[in-house]
Order: C-alpha cells, then sequence, then structure tokens
C-alpha cells in the first residue's frame, strides 16, 4: 500500500512539474515586446539595449544605448519618436536610414501570415510596433 501512495504522489508531482514548465513556457512566448526586441533589435542593440549588440562592429554607426532614453528625454520616453523611427516610414532623423525601416518588414511579415485571409495591416503592424515600446520602456534605467 505504501508503494502503491508512493507512485501516485511521484506521478502526481511530476505532473505538477509539467504543468509548471509548460506555464513558465507559455509565459515566456506570450512576452511579445521581448520576444520581438531580441529578434529583430538585439543584434545591434545587445539583449539588454545598452547598444552592444553582436554585429555592431559591422555598422557605421553606433547604436544608441535605448536605456538611456527616457533618462536623455527628462525622464519621459519619447514615444512617439520612436514609434516613427521604428515604423520608418517618414523619419529622416536616421541620416541615411541605416536602420532598418520596421514598419514594411512588418507590412510583409503580415501579408505572408495571413495570406488571403481577411485582417487589419495597419493595425497588425501598430501591435508590433507598440509591444516593442513597451518592452523598450521596461529597458529604461532608474
Amino acid at each position: 500500500m505504501r508503494n502503491k501512495t508512493l507512485n501516485w504522489l511521484a506521478v502526481g508531482l511530476l505532473g505538477c512539474s509539467m504543468h509548471l514548465d509548460s506555464l513558465a513556457q507559455a509565459q515566456a512566448r506570450s512576452d511579445v515586446g521581448k520576444r520581438e526586441f531580441e529578434t529583430r533589435c538585439a543584434s545591434c542593440h545587445g539583449l539588454t539595449g545598452k547598444g552592444n549588440g553582436t554585429i555592431t562592429d559591422l555598422l557605421r554607426k553606433s547604436p544608441p544605448d535605448l536605456t538611456q532614453l527616457a533618462r536623455r528625454n527628462g525622464g519621459i520616453l519619447p514615444l512617439e519618436r520612436l514609434y516613427e523611427s521604428i515604423m520608418g516610414d517618414a523619419v529622416t532623423s536616421h541620416g541615411s536610414r541605416d536602420m532598418p525601416v520596421w514598419g514594411s518588414v512588418y507590412r510583409t511579415d503580415a501579408a505572408g501570415y495571413y495570406g488571403e485571409m481577411p485582417y487589419d495591416p495597419d493595425g497588425y503592424v501598430r501591435a508590433r510596433v507598440l509591444s516593442l515600446l513597451e518592452y523598450i520602456s521596461r529597458l529604461q534605467a532608474r
């Protein structure tokens, strides 16, 4: 009887462990802004946003330290300027536009993902950029 109880207890603990692991994985996947940053931005700006990405030695201009944006702007994160810079549609502040125009990349991604299904391309792009901005706001030095 004791062995049977221990076996059931072990099965229960294993089940709880697997459940907690799947919850942790789901939580990591649900952090869209972080995932977006790591996929699109970290190679230049670094995983911590400090401008020390893996390809910085290949760039003509060093990427900015994103953790200091609010501090350099009187404590306020310049969201509109960041949004426009990421979208890249009409902003000339990047000069020769060394940073990719993510707005057009996101539009292309959406078209490939949704194909012939109806969707709101502007809403899709806006959601991706806003999730990225929310993550950048979490990177700000306090």
